[in-house]
């Protein structure tokens, strides 16, 4: 019964949410892919996010068994983004707008925001705050790691917050705010993740050379001297090209070029082709 329901049986709008409710919410997010599937994505996650929420709005327990039914379906956004997609559909389920349209409203804002998540954190945020600290690490300083975690969780957390209060207090007002400009901050934050991504090649791959020297009389020629004459850091470079091409355009999967990149990096050092520390090799080209 409550699975076939298309509108709430007590439709009397129910009052605002306290900010305790909202905060409870907003950490019970983090666990949206806990029950991550392939039939229903985020669903699990999503409802149990939403629990506390639809428990206050929905007194009368049919309508809370309904509720419940349609916020399990399939359900998938950039987890750092979810709650904005919460705001809008709390504020609907408190006005007991009919069930067909929160559905329509939930797919609607789901699906940008997948774009614009990845665009701004996993290819901007992230590489940038990776490329400031792992230096850190790499010299042995533990401050690396933990400033990591400060900068990156901080950031979520802040926009988590923020986009749960916002969007609930918008309503579905909120979904046009966020989509008008969602493809050039889309655009743009994609450019700012590349020549991230290109100066961290750049910078970890310098220490993937070639180890050839070409004798000429009395003197000898470096092979890794020309190319930098022509084009700095050509070899990562390269290499970076190379995972591209068998990750996009031959369907490789990523640990068939992790697998790939290993085995060159051990062999051209074995047989004296690739000069200094060859792990640069294995670990850089990665962010491509």
């Amino acid at each position: 019964m409550a699975s076939n329901a298309t509108q709430y049986k007590d439709l009397t709008p129910a009052a605002k949410l306290d900010k305790a409710t909202l905060n409870k919410m907003v950490w019970l997010s983090c666990q949206l892919q806990a029950s991550f599937n392939y039939e229903r994505m985020q669903a699990c996650g999503w409802l149990w996010s939403m629990l506390p929420g639809l428990q206050k709005i929905h007194t009368n327990k049919e309508d809370l068994a309904a509720s419940m039914t349609h916020n399990m379906e399939f359900f998938n956004t950039h987890p750092f983004f979810v709650t904005f997609v919460m705001g809008i559909v709390l504020s609907l389920e408190q006005q007991k707008a009919d069930i067909a349209t929160i559905r329509s409203v939930r797919v609607a804002a789901m699906g940008p925001l997948g774009g614009i998540g990845d665009s701004l954190f996993w290819f901007t945020l992230i590489p940038i705050v990776a490329g400031i600290t792992a230096p850190m690490a790499m010299d042995g300083n533990i401050f690396g790691p933990i400033l990591f975690f400060i900068i990156a969780f901080g950031v979520e957390m802040a926009i988590r917050f923020w986009l749960m209060y916002w969007a609930y207090d918008l309503g579905t007002s909120a979904i046009g705010i966020m989509t008008k400009n969602a493809k050039e901050l889309t655009r743009s934050a994609s450019i700012l993740g590349v020549f991230v991504v290109g100066a961290l090649i750049a910078n970890f791959g310098g220490g993937t050379q070639f180890g050839i020297d070409i004798p000429n009389g009395e003197s000898v020629i470096s092979l890794q001297e020309k190319l930098d004459t022509i084009l700095p850091c050509m070899l990562p470079f390269a290499l970076t090209c190379m995972c591209w091409y068998l990750l996009s355009k031959k369907g490789w999967k990523p640990i068939q070029c992790i697998l790939l990149l290993l085995v060159i990096g051990i062999v051209g050092c074995a047989v004296g082709i690739w000069s200094g520390d060859y792990t640069a090799l294995i670990s850089v080209p990665w962010h491509a």
